[in-house]
């Protein structure tokens, strides 16, 4: 997968960008507060339809125009497409090759994206709902029916929860309608879990082989899958879902007293074991950087292994953050297979020398040289 170009429309602090001549490795070099990390999170956007940054569509729209456009033309194993996606306050519309896709979920997945910036060291050491942010995004790139059942089950979560606060305290009332949301809710929750527990399971294993690698055989890395319910290794969908209706039978009254739905994917959460002890515990800064480093030259090879083609490849300042020799791992993973876009403050925080054939490109105030 390669981008060829990039065209940006009033997205962030870019009023009119076109960019082409893209490499294999491209560093996008400039002060702090220029516009880097808006060119990676514009294709991260293009990819996902969403940002890694904020959940507010109207912050992506530059300050006073209603609208922004983002588009992209990216070669794949099939020939090459043209993206564009374009935002506004009553919406997002995406096209492929001209044609206007009727769901976003079809849109996403036309481009695959890595993306590994700093605050991904929150998926180690941060909240569980980072990580199952972490899990639904990455998931989502290469099954888009996974996508499908996460917007059923957060509506009828929305809607169930609605009913709860509504009922507060009056358990004769709710009675067939609570049967009813329970059944929607689990028909599509076992969907969402399945296909987490089988991600985890992938990642594990490249995650475990890269881990050891980068610390010389010295550290083990094992990923859990904590459910709210059930057993971590069950994936027989009917098992789970009569697993996850006794839960909601378990947990009617206490759900009644508190309002909300306390079972379900929702209230998941991935533990990571370095030697056996939990990483987010008990692992020092350096562990919890390696682990996030692993977990994501991991997704590079797991997407490869789902759809026959590498991603693209987003490092937003982070290579600054590694010492030479995860730097020298890093560079070294993406130098020959994957097209990779790199943001820096400068070119002598880098291990250049490593960066064979880079195009570089100076980011100064939502213009690029």
């Amino acid at each position: 997968m390669f981008v060829k170009n990039l065209q940006l429309q009033h997205y962030r602090n870019y009023k009119e960008l076109r960019l082409e001549s893209f490499g294999h490795v491209n560093l996008m070099i400039g002060r702090n507060a220029q516009g880097k990390t808006n060119l990676l999170e514009a294709m991260f956007v293009l990819a996902l339809t969403k940002s890694h940054r904020t959940s507010k569509d109207k912050e992506l729209i530059s300050f006073q125009e209603q609208t922004a456009y983002l588009g992209a033309e990216v070669d794949k194993k099939y020939g090459t497409i043209q993206l564009e996606l374009r935002l506004s306050s009553q919406g997002k519309k995406a096209k492929i090759n001209g044609l206007e896709q009727r769901k976003l979920s079809d849109f996403i997945g036309a481009l695959n994206v890595v993306m590994f910036a700093p605050e991904d060291l929150e998926i180690v050491k941060g909240t569980p709902g980072i990580r199952r942010r972490f899990l639904d995004m990455e998931i989502g790139q290469v099954t888009p029916s996974y996508l499908y059942h996460l917007q059923q089950y957060q509506k009828v979560l929305i809607q169930r929860n609605n009913m709860l606060k509504q009922s507060y305290g009056k358990v004769s009332e709710l009675g067939l309608m609570l049967d009813i949301w329970n059944e929607q809710l689990a028909e599509h929750g076992v969907k969402i879990i399945k296909k987490r527990k089988q991600f985890i399971r992938k990642l594990q294993k490249w995650a475990s082989d890269i881990h050891h690698g980068i610390t010389n055989g010295l550290e083990r890395l094992e990923l859990s899958y904590l459910p709210s319910f059930g057993d971590a290794e069950e994936e027989d969908e009917a098992v789970l879902l009569q697993q996850f209706m006794i839960k909601l039978s378990q947990m009617k009254d206490q759900e009644i007293r508190r309002g909300m739905t306390l079972s379900g994917p929702h209230r998941d959460d991935i533990t990571f074991y370095i030697n056996g002890k939990e990483a987010q515990t008990y692992g020092s800064q350096g562990q919890q950087r390696t682990t996030a480093l692993s977990l994501k030259l991991a997704e590079i090879e797991l997407i490869h292994e789902e759809i026959g083609e590498y991603p693209v490849l987003l490092l937003d300042d982070v290579l600054s953050e590694l010492d030479p020799y995860r730097q020298t791992q890093l560079i070294e993973t993406f130098q020959s297979k994957v097209q990779t876009f790199i943001t820096a403050t400068g070119v002598e925080t880098l291990q250049t020398n490593k960066l064979k054939d880079a195009s570089i490109f100076h980011v100064q105030e939502g213009q690029i040289q």
